[in-house]
């Protein structure tokens, strides 16, 4: 079998399976969403990657001895419906690469998820990983906008679905729900 090292040797109409997604040799970095591949955007800018880095920074100090760790791109999260036990690769349809994501010691789905969007990637973080996460009961999830400085927190409720729980801006203080004695200085996150 030929190997296959360029995503036009793909069809982007099939649907593939995390087993599939490893045997692949590509250049360009893809996800995979209920078995379709997403490309990534290219390489994220400084303001992307600055923001990346200083909430690394703010989890990682905060989770230091702690039960959770928090892990950042490029790292692949495997997700399937919670309601279901581990599953293999050739039943797993969806891997990620979020910015970033703590994950539990003695779990493998994150607890919280944060995505920093491009200029390119809006409407799949907004959208397509949103509906994936909620289906995947991932707790947590932040949608940070570089450009406007804004965080959007958004927490799993008792209906199974995602609420706003609360929109940060600015210089405002951050508090992760599953974290609440985390505080986050928006300003030092935007800063670069």
């Amino acid at each position: 079998m030929t190997p296959i090292t360029q995503l036009s040797q793909l069809d982007l109409n099939a649907s593939y399976s995390y087993a599939d997604y490893l045997t692949w040799q590509l250049e360009e970095t893809v996800e995979l969403i209920k078995g379709k591949i997403m490309a990534m955007s290219p390489a994220p800018n400084v303001k992307h990657q600055s923001i990346s880095r200083n909430m690394l920074v703010e989890i990682a100090n905060h989770l230091h001895k702690k039960p959770c760790k928090v892990f950042h791109a490029p790292f692949d999260v495997k997700l399937y419906d919670s309601r279901q036990s581990q599953l293999t690769d050739r039943e797993v349809f969806s891997v990620v690469q979020p910015d970033l994501c703590v994950i539990g010691n003695s779990e493998t789905t994150p607890n919280w998820i944060i995505e920093v969007l491009t200029l390119g990637d809006n409407m799949k973080d907004v959208r397509l990983k949103f509906e994936l996460y909620q289906e995947c009961h991932i707790r947590e999830y932040w949608i940070i906008h570089p450009y406007s400085q804004t965080v959007y927190q958004f927490v799993f409720n008792h209906e199974d679905k995602y609420q706003l729980h609360a929109m940060y801006a600015g210089d405002d203080i951050a508090t992760p729900y599953l974290f609440p004695e985390l505080k986050i200085d928006l300003a030092d996150v935007f800063a670069e």
